[in-house]
This record gives C-alpha cells, sequence and structure tokens, in this order.
C-alpha cells in the first residue's frame, strides 16, 4: 500500500514538472467550469492542470500531447481510448482563472466547447 501511494504521488510529481510554463502558475484546488452565458457545466479538483484540456472527458486516463506553448496558453491534442479524442487551447489569464476552447469527439459524436474555469477554494 505504501509503495503505491509512493508510486501516485511521484506520477503526480513528475506531471506537474512537466506542465508547460502557463500552466504551472495555475493554482491547484477546487474549479468551477461555466459556459459562455454563465451557465455551469461542472467542477473538478484540480491537481494537474492539463486535465482543463479535456473537459468533455473529464479526469480519464487519457494521452496528452503539447502541440504548441507561449506564455500565456497552450495549444493540447488529447486522445481518451475508447471514449473520443479533442483538441483544446488553454489560455490563462490568472493563477486561478483559464479560458478553455476545445472541440474533438465525444463517444463518436462531435463536440465544441467554450468555458471559463475558476478556482473556487480548497478540495
Amino acid at each position: 500500500m505504501r509503495a503505491a501511494i509512493a508510486l501516485l504521488f511521484m506520477l503526480l510529481l513528475s506531471a506537474q514538472a512537466q506542465a508547460p510554463a502557463p500552466l504551472a502558475q495555475v493554482e491547484r484546488g477546487q474549479w468551477q467550469l461555466q459556459g459562455p452565458d454563465g451557465s455551469a457545466i461542472g467542477a473538478v479538483c484540480l491537481g494537474d492542470p492539463l486535465l482543463l484540456a479535456q473537459p468533455q472527458h473529464g479526469p480519464q486516463p487519457c494521452s496528452r500531447e503539447i502541440l504548441a506553448a507561449d506564455a500565456h496558453s497552450v495549444t493540447v491534442n488529447y486522445v481518451c481510448p475508447g471514449m473520443g479524442r479533442g483538441r483544446t487551447i488553454l489560455r490563462v489569464e490568472t493563477p486561478r482563472l483559464v479560458q478553455i476552447d476545445s472541440q474533438g469527439l465525444h463517444h463518436g459524436a462531435p463536440f465544441a466547447l467554450r468555458a471559463q474555469a475558476r478556482k473556487t477554494g480548497p478540495c
């Protein structure tokens, strides 16, 4: 059990260490996702900021590839086996506010999603 916890901790640290510069400043904790009209889309307890790149697929075990990154944004391609895929642009406005623009396939159906993720507090 201790070995499994240690392995999980190391994986979380390595995922955070590999985060592109804009995502490295994103705070961990409880985040609320809202649509452009202010409607609630969902909430997530965020440990790895790259989870924001797959808003349609939640915390599924997906492979991710960073396509581009600059001082404030990251473009991510991801594939979730058996569930779908997507391409997302994350624009980090502050460590507590991220704009999300994502599109792809979810269970074979196309989706396009624009959302705002805002930190609301601790998990």
